[in-house]
């Protein structure tokens, strides 16, 4: 004891108030000033990524050479950010080139078959090129300093040559053979943070049984309740959703209505539930939501696999003014059909080509969609999509050179149509006094109501004598139909409408003249009415009608999501050749129909015979002089409108123009396999698909070809096959994909190829009945994990409440045991 210690200094002083606590700050500034090693890791700390405890997964980083090491992070979050990890699993991405490394004469590179022998632990970076341990990273003290303590946790490990060296192979060493080695104590700590359940502390905290099926019960209420508005497009918020309030929202009245209907629901819900494990807040309605919708594309990626998928993209504007994006997958499952998934919609602050690019990859990666395994890109006709240079489509074809673009047929349906229509002088002011008749007639409630009065009294004179009939689903009351500029379906639709209801239509607007109105109400009904008496309108109406009956049946097949390329092409020759008859034969039927439908309604028809009083109109082939009604309507508007529609199919369809397409309709198996060509095919594979087949494939493939002929011709199930999907899910049933495997193959790769954007319009429909005038607010996370949930409703049905409840569990660590 050294004698200038004080004999005080034995004894406990007494602080006063506040005297403590100054004395705790002083020495502890003392501290830290002495120890410069504290002000070092406040420094590292500052520099960590904040970390919130809502959403781990997109401000973690998953490359192990890029990311913090796990003691910078906060203490107190520490299992939290660990539990995120070991919920990724091992960062193992599947390039298709490993960068070489080490000696120049004989360099080696990382191998992925090394993830199937390691794969609890293996993990690889890109930007470093080196291998890491996860459960030792996670689970790692700060550097002692001793050679090799950091390097499967911070350096990296790139000795290659040492990983194929027998039992010192420098994998197994890491390992090691004692159990009780630094990674076989990681493993041990990742099982025990995992099974949170059987941690000491949580003997302090014994529940019953009982007490656990109660907590299941109340969750699994707010997770069937969450499923069902998500699945109606209902909102979950209330406007007051206080205790005192008479309409909570309708989160709490369902649940209320629940418990009316079930004891045990009632026993552990709302007022009988604990204060902290109620289950009610928007956070636990957001986080049951973001699971089901994981769940989801989790099972959209297993129905993947590492098959070739293609990527859809369209974008829109949302209620609140936001360019949302929308994606979808198009891939042929393990039966051979082809599946249109919607997997995402994201908001973009622009539609810039390298703005869509790196959004759609940040979905592809954070979901483990290699890019390379692209076989298709869907877009619409914009500059921004098919530019052949700076296109969306051409920046895929960078990195991926046999992800092949397909403009969507049903646009360049609708383009062909459109222009076709605008061309001919006729049948252009022919859509316009349509568009002007049903504004006349439907643009007040009134009118309209006395439309369908009219229309009424029609059906019943009709009954009664006996012109129509009654029966289930016909003669329904409806009303005239606008044409829009977007939708060819349109015209069609208002063209029928209006024939269904010329008659009603017509009395319409002679009351409309008769009443007391406005001058130009009046005279805006009148000229609509001598519109509807004149014959060249009705002859062009009923001309469209053929035209766009014709065409339609395109435009439905287009839309259907099961529609494969070539079978597509074939529609679109189809059509051309329909149009081609009803040019050579139909000029006769259709001046009869016209004829009929003027003597029905009292509508004066010319002289076919008689001069029509005008020169060269429209595209006349006669430059000027005498010509005939016949010739005028027979020559300038049936030939013409029918030629023209041919010409812009033809431009837009072109065969010729597209040669992926044209090759590809040799595996038609239509008519007997009649057009099924083995030259054609193998030279299909050896231009656009070389990287799919290997060089002793391409010879296989032939001899695999005509085996396959001779047998499909005897087989009875596959005698009689109109697609190619039909083909491919006939050779999944009969089990002959293992005879041929490699027509199988290719098989899917040209079903993987996009035939329009239909899919991508049904997303942006229901984004407006979920996102709607009085929901503008939603998140974009919250719209997207509901439009999921909405959209894919069947593959919702399939996911357990079980199976969400253990991923609710590994979230964070619940107040309440499950």
């Amino acid at each position: 004891m050294k004698k200038s210690k004080r004999i005080d200094s034995f004894f406990k002083r007494k602080f006063c108030d506040g005297e403590r606590d100054e004395e705790i700050i002083t020495s502890t500034s003392e501290t830290i000033s002495e120890n410069p090693r504290i002000e070092e890791n406040n420094i590292r700390l500052s520099k960590v990524p904040r970390v919130f405890e809502d959403d781990f997964e997109k401000c973690l980083e998953r490359d192990p050479g890029k990311r913090p090491q796990i003691w910078q992070y906060p203490p107190n979050k520490l299992d939290a950010i660990r539990k995120a990890y070991l919920k990724f699993g091992p960062y193992q991405i599947n390039l298709k080139e490993y960068p070489l490394s080490g000696n120049e004469v004989h360099p080696r590179r990382f191998q992925y078959a090394w993830f199937n022998i390691f794969s609890s632990w293996l993990e690889y970076s890109p930007s470093k090129d080196a291998a890491y341990c996860l459960p030792c990273y996670l689970f790692s003290k700060r550097p002692t300093g001793r050679p090799g303590s950091d390097v499967f946790i911070g350096t990296g490990f790139r000795n290659w040559k040492k990983v194929k060296n027998g039992k010192f192979c420098a994998f197994l060493k890491h390992i090691g053979m004692d159990p009780c080695s630094p990674h076989n104590n990681a493993m041990k700590a990742c099982l025990d943070l995992l099974n949170q359940d059987g941690h000491i502390r949580n003997t302090f905290q014994v529940q019953s049984s009982e007490q656990i099926l109660k907590n299941r019960i109340r969750l699994k209420t707010s997770i069937d309740t969450v499923r069902w508005l998500t699945l109606q497009a209902c909102a979950f918020r209330g406007h007051d959703e206080t205790s005192g309030s008479r309409n909570q929202g309708n989160f709490l009245q369902l649940i209320k209505l629940l418990a009316t209907y079930n004891d045990e629901v009632a026993k552990v819900v709302l007022e009988n539930a604990p204060y902290n494990s109620k289950y009610t807040s928007h956070q636990i309605q957001k986080e049951i939501l973001h699971i089901l919708s994981s769940r989801v594309r989790k099972h959209i990626c297993e129905e993947i696999g590492d098959s070739k998928f293609c990527i859809v993209v369209d974008e829109a504007r949302d209620e609140s003014k936001r360019e949302q994006m929308s994606l979808v997958l198009r891939f042929v499952d393990k039966v051979g059909l082809i599946q249109e998934r919607f997997f995402f919609v994201a908001h973009v602050k622009d539609t810039t080509t390298l703005t869509l690019k790196e959004k759609v990859c940040d979905i592809l990666s954070r979901h483990n969609l290699d890019v390379s395994n692209m076989r298709g890109q869907g877009y619409d006709g914009a500059s921004n999509m098919r530019g052949e240079w700076n296109g969306l489509q051409a920046l895929f074809m960078k990195d991926c050179p046999y992800a092949y673009y397909v403009h969507c047929f049903a646009h360049r349906l609708q383009l062909a149509l459109v222009s076709a229509s605008r061309e001919i002088v006729p049948i252009h002011k022919f859509f316009e006094k349509l568009t002007f008749v049903v504004n006349v007639v439907c643009s007040s409630t009134k009118r309209h109501d006395e439309l369908q009065a009219a229309q009424l009294e029609e059906i019943a004179h009709l009954l009664e004598i006996d012109e129509i009939v009654t029966g289930k689903g016909i003669n329904q009351i409806g009303t005239l139909k606008r044409a829009g500029d977007t939708r060819w379906g349109s015209h069609f639709s208002s063209i029928c409408s209006l024939i269904n209801m010329y008659e009603a239509t017509c009395i319409v607007l002679k009351k409309i003249t008769n009443e007391r109105a406005s001058y130009s109400t009046r005279g805006d009904a009148d000229s609509a009415y001598n519109y509807l008496k004149a014959f060249d309108f009705i002859f062009i109406l009923h001309l469209m009608k053929k035209i766009m009956g014709i065409t339609d049946i395109l435009c439905q097949a287009l839309q259907q999501q099961s529609q494969d390329i070539v079978n597509a092409m074939c529609l679109v020759g189809t059509t051309k050749y329909l149009i081609q008859v009803l040019r050579e034969d139909g000029w006769d039927a259709l001046f009869t129909e016209v004829k009929n439908f003027c003597e029905k309604h009292d509508i004066e028809i010319p002289d076919l015979n008689d001069v029509h009083s005008t020169t060269k109109f429209g595209r006349s082939r006669l430059q000027q002089g005498q010509v005939t009604i016949e010739h005028y309507f027979r020559v300038e508007i049936f030939f013409t409108a029918i030629d023209q529609q041919l010409q812009e199919l033809n431009n837009r369809f072109s065969e010729q123009a597209i040669d992926l397409l044209t090759l590809s309709c040799a595996l038609t198996p239509k008519d007997n396999y009649k057009s099924f060509n083995i030259e054609k095919i193998c030279t299909l594979v050896e231009k656009y698909y070389p990287v799919d087949f290997n060089m002793q494939e391409k010879i296989n493939l032939k001899f695999q070809l005509q085996h396959f002929l001779i047998d499909a011709r005897q087989d009875l199930n596959l005698k009689n096959l109109s697609t190619i999907q039909e083909l491919c899910s006939c050779l999944i049933a009969t089990e002959k994909t293992q005879n041929f495997y490699l027509i199988d193959r290719l098989l899917r790769l040209i079903m993987t190829l996009p035939v329009s954007t239909a899919t991508t319009e049904r997303s942006f429909s229901a984004m407006k009945i979920i996102k709607s005038r009085l929901r503008n607010k939603m998140e974009d996370d919250f719209l997207a994990d509901t439009m999921t949930i909405y959209i894919e409703r069947e593959i919702v049905a399939s996911i357990t409440s079980e199976s969400i409840i253990d991923d609710f569990k590994l979230i964070k660590e619940r107040r309440a045991l499950l």
